[in-house]
């Protein structure tokens, strides 16, 4: 996987499914088999939108095998599509295991991969082409099992109505994707969590034109931060002694160039850096998240488990210490001078998937960082309503909005300013 070390492809992604099966192990342990199978039913007949933490639903051990099971499905679909690894393997996975602690399992995905396959022979294309946006895109699982649950149409009908509009879901998101990037310019990595945003607006503002509302959801597990500090130190710290151990003496190197880096929508540092450097950096950014988490006092649990792997699986595409604490130190310093608190459900979240926005520290500094996290905080709490939580990549959207505002402002004034310096006209 770098200069030192030559791994075949299968030896890659055997090593990359290491991640799921640590946790499955552990789901294994922590809940009895007969309750494994149990919670991972009850996961999948309830509803999933912002905030259900699988934990609380299903229980522990089911929550890290759904999520296990779901991670291991991505890679071995990137796999069987004969696609090498790059960056966006290792990110995509990393997203699918934490977003399947509270929202995505193992029926509610398939509806929105037929819609991306079907739009992907539409084309005449191959299906490698799209499948990150189609594993990125299960962050409207949610619609599916909503409509799923409609009470008063039958079962045929629901089931019918729900393969519809995840084939539409599925179909709309390749373009809509690539169309919003322009947008934000890559400064908001959760592009597909932007355009997700608007989908699901349209598609909840539809169904609300129907008569079919959502209610609030908060289901938020307590009580078990010593268990997951615990694996989450085994394994963030196995990263980094991996990385330090097959990089040699030119990780460090590697590391301290992927720190100076802008982080902006695009990068990949597994193909420019190499694997040690990004098992380095993935494991350093998981620790720091979880102990910022524990530090401001935060509970871990489903929803920030799957914040935390957020930033370890950015940690392959865009995301570095540099890049990442200005922004969540501007979240903090927006809940001292906001009316909510830091240990919110909503605001936890907020922090950890704030860092959609490392792209703007990286390219204009700290200030610029801590402002971003700061608006990014103000937004992330209120945008969610349009869509009524069925959009799990609520900050991406969120992001994508900051990122819009933010880039050409910034721009305009360093044009000023360099246009002042030269003694042009203004």
């Amino acid at each position: 996987m770098n200069e030192q070390i030559t791994a075949t492809r299968q030896e890659r992604f055997l090593l990359l499914s290491l991640l799921p099966l640590f946790f499955i192990l552990a789901g294994l342990s922590l809940q009895p088999l007969k309750g494994i199978f149990t919670g991972l039913y009850t996961l999948i007949r309830e509803p999933d939108f912002l905030i259900t933490d699988y934990i609380a639903v299903g229980g522990i051990g089911a929550a890290l095998v759904n999520a296990g099971m779901m991670t291991v499905i991505s890679i071995v679909l990137i796999y069987n599509l004969g696609m090498e690894m790059d960056g966006h393997t290792i990110t995509s996975s990393c997203l699918m295991f934490g977003f399947s602690l509270f929202g995505k399992n193992l029926l509610n995905i398939w509806a929105i991969f037929l819609g991306v396959y079907l739009y992907s022979k539409f084309h005449r294309t191959h299906l490698s082409k799209y499948i990150y946006v189609a594993l990125y895109g299960t962050s409207l699982s949610p619609i599916i099992t909503e409509i799923m649950l409609i009470g008063h149409l039958p079962l045929v009908g629901r089931m019918l109505l729900s393969l519809s509009v995840g084939v539409c879901i599925g179909f709309v998101l390749p373009p809509l994707s690539t169309h919003v990037h322009y947008a934000h310019q890559g400064y908001s990595l959760y592009n597909v969590g932007f355009s997700a945003g608007i989908i699901a607006t349209v598609i909840v503002s539809s169904l609300k034109s129907f008569g079919i509302e959502t209610e609030a959801r908060l289901i938020w597990s307590t009580g078990n931060n010593g268990l997951f500090l615990g694996l989450l130190v085994m394994l963030f710290g196995g990263m980094m002694m991996g990385g330090l151990v097959f990089g040699e003496k030119y990780v460090l190197a590697a590391y301290v160039r992927i720190l100076k880096s802008r982080g902006i929508g695009g990068t990949d540092y597994l193909l420019e850096e190499g694997g040690p450097a990004v098992l380095l950096n993935m494991g350093i950014n998981g620790l720091f998240a979880t102990v910022f988490v524990l530090a401001v006092g935060g509970d871990l649990n489903g929803p920030t488990l799957g914040g935390i792997f957020t930033i370890v699986g950015f940690s392959a595409t865009g995301k570095h210490l540099r890049n990442i604490w200005p922004i969540m130190a501007g979240v903090c310093l927006a809940s001292l001078a906001g009316a909510w608190s830091i240990t919110d459900p909503s605001a936890m979240l907020a922090l950890l998937f704030s860092t959609t926005l490392a792209p703007i520290a990286g390219e204009f500094g700290i200030v610029a960082g801590l402002l971003a996290g700061f608006l990014h905080s103000s937004v992330a709490l209120n945008v969610g309503i349009v869509y009524g939580g069925m959009n799990l990549y609520n900050n991406g959207f969120a992001g994508g909005i900051v990122a819009i505002f933010m880039v050409p402002v910034i721009r305009s004034i360093q044009d000023r300013r360099a246009r002042a310096k030269g003694e042009l006209s203004l």
